[in-house]
């Protein structure tokens, strides 16, 4: 029980985006409660809910105005009651997002803090003076574009932003602040949460002495924000002291966890992925955007999970391909494959058998691909600042599809805050839940069986040296092994084996005496401690 996230799937629900129960055409916590039948068949154990509480809504709902409270638009405090209710009747764990790197611009205690330098909260948000030609303090850039930093007339001084204007970085260097986000915190496990999701966890601090970031020379593209190396606006190490305060507050309660975003890519993500969840006083687990990225080789998730593994083999990862910040990976690796539902069905199963916490974005049991939007459909602040060159996140935020004869796909009656498109409609659930060919039923029956395989569930990991396209790796736990093989490639791939016994699993793939036989895209789990070589 108290540990029950080391095995766990955790299916994301964007919440504006599942099911609209009231008409507006936007979804809310009834419309989730509604729906959540769907999500336990799948076989998950848990729900991450992107934020609900009170918000103008700049950035979705990541600029939060009330921590303690649920956004009209979602519903009320009894509505997020009964989803957990209802939740933890079907066996699933709910998980909330906490933002508390920054707030929106009109919380209550930002207000109060612009006002003048004197008030009781002037100290809860990061201000500096200008320098004395009047421009910011620093060099640093935020993530939306421009300056990190925004003029305030009435203190005469500039504030931090990390992510938009309207999203002031809070102050955490100040103990009182860090109380007041731990209030936040214990309120939401008073009411019966089983764990927190950590929006940006390594922008808690910042640089006491706003030192420039450096250039990325390794850079040249599109997004300014890249052209730093941040390591003087995020990633510091006096995060640890606050990551252990967390840490000892969810320890109170029975069962809860904290999984932490890393906001930052390559070898530096994984360090501070084994940092921030090393020894047992920090976070529970971490992502980052690794495996969210373009990459698609073998040697990349190979690589990927190795240097974890070689950094803290005592950490814990969090995996995942897709989440309402990236393209859907079924699109955003389309270049690799002809079959979208064959690509899908690999990518399934491969970070099924990945070793740790694994977490599955919402229509990602669809096949689910990215949305083309026309420029008058966004409501991404990035992409309407910079389109085309940045299409923003709307594509990957379309409304969850149920039924294509219905009306926006049984999302809701009314015209949804982002449309649903035919490409999108085509893959509903109603569609795929009646077929045993569906990308549907290939996730249910994965999802069961890794359910049933411990080497899948706890077992350590060894790779297996193969050349590209294939992946393969030996899961071992308790004198148990399976091994797991994949086929990247559109093009059949046979493997020579040695100490196979049979073929377990939904696998796709033919056992031909001394040799297995992957076909394009596909996969498969072995009996044993198997030698593969090409």
């Amino acid at each position: 029980m108290a540990e029950w996230w080391r095995d766990a799937v955790i299916y994301q629900i964007y919440p504006r985006s599942f099911q609209d129960s009231d008409g507006d055409g936007i979804g809310d916590l009834a419309g989730i409660t509604r729906r959540l039948d769907h999500v336990a068949q799948l076989g998950v154990d848990a729900i991450w809910l992107s934020p609900i509480f009170t918000s103008p809504m700049k950035d979705m709902g990541y600029d939060v105005s009330d921590y303690t409270d649920i956004d009209p638009l979602f519903g009320t405090l009894a509505d997020f009651d009964a989803l957990v209710e209802r939740a933890h009747q079907l066996g699933l764990k709910v998980i909330i997002d906490q933002v508390i790197s920054h707030s929106s611009d009109k919380h209550p205690w930002f207000t109060e803090s612009r006002a003048d330098r004197t008030n009781s909260k002037a100290d809860w948000y990061v201000w500096a003076d200008p320098n004395p030609d009047g421009t910011p303090p620093n060099n640093w850039l935020a993530v939306f574009g421009g300056h990190a930093w925004e003029w305030e007339p009435r203190r005469r001084q500039y504030y931090l932003h990390n992510f938009l204007i309207q999203q002031p970085d809070l102050n955490l260097w100040n103990p009182a602040v860090q109380d007041a986000l731990l209030d936040t915190m214990r309120f939401w496990l008073e009411r019966g949460v089983d764990g927190f999701r950590l929006d940006t966890v390594n922008y808690y601090f910042h640089d006491a002495q706003l030192r420039n970031n450096p250039p990325n020379t390794e850079y040249d593209g599109p997004d300014v924000y890249a052209w730093q190396r941040h390591v003087n606006s995020r990633n510091q190490p006096e995060n640890i002291a606050f990551l252990k305060r967390m840490r000892a507050l969810t320890d109170e309660y029975d069962g809860r966890m904290m999984v932490g975003e890393v906001g930052d890519n390559g070898k530096t993500a994984l360090d501070i992925m084994a940092e921030y969840t090393a020894g047992t006083d920090r976070l529970h687990m971490c992502y980052s955007f690794e495996m969210l990225s373009r990459n698609f080789s073998a040697r990349h998730f190979r690589d990927t999970i190795r240097v974890l593994q070689e950094n803290a083999p005592d950490a814990h990862a969090c995996w995942s391909f897709s989440n309402h910040d990236v393209a859907r990976h079924v699109t955003r690796w389309g270049d690799h494959a002809c079959d979208p539902d064959a690509l899908a069905r690999l990518s399934a199963a491969m970070l099924l058998s990945f070793p740790g916490t694994v977490c599955l974005y919402q229509g990602e049991e669809l096949g689910q691909t990215e949305t083309e939007l026309l420029f008058e459909e966004l409501t991404d602040p990035p992409a309407l600042r910079y389109w085309p060159e940045i299409k923003g996140r709307d594509g990957c935020r379309t409304p969850m599809v149920w039924d294509a004869s219905q009306p926006h796909a049984g999302f809701s009656d009314a015209q949804p805050w982002l449309p649903v498109k035919d490409p999108q409609a085509a893959r509903a659930v109603a569609g795929q839940q009646d077929r045993n060919d569906s990308v549907l039923a290939t996730y249910i029956a994965i999802l069961a069986f890794r359910k049933a395989q411990d080497p899948l569930l706890w077992g350590k990991t060894s790779f297996l040296d193969l050349p590209e396209p294939v992946l393969a790796f030996h899961r071992t736990h308790d004198g148990q092994t399976l091994t797991c093989a994949f086929n990247l490639s559109d093009h059949p791939q046979a493997l020579q084996v040695q100490g196979a016994t049979s073929l377990d699993g939904p696998s796709q793939a033919r056992l031909d005496s001394d040799r297995l036989l992957l076909p394009a895209k596909g996969f498969a789990w072995l009996d044993g401690a198997v030698t593969l070589t090409c």
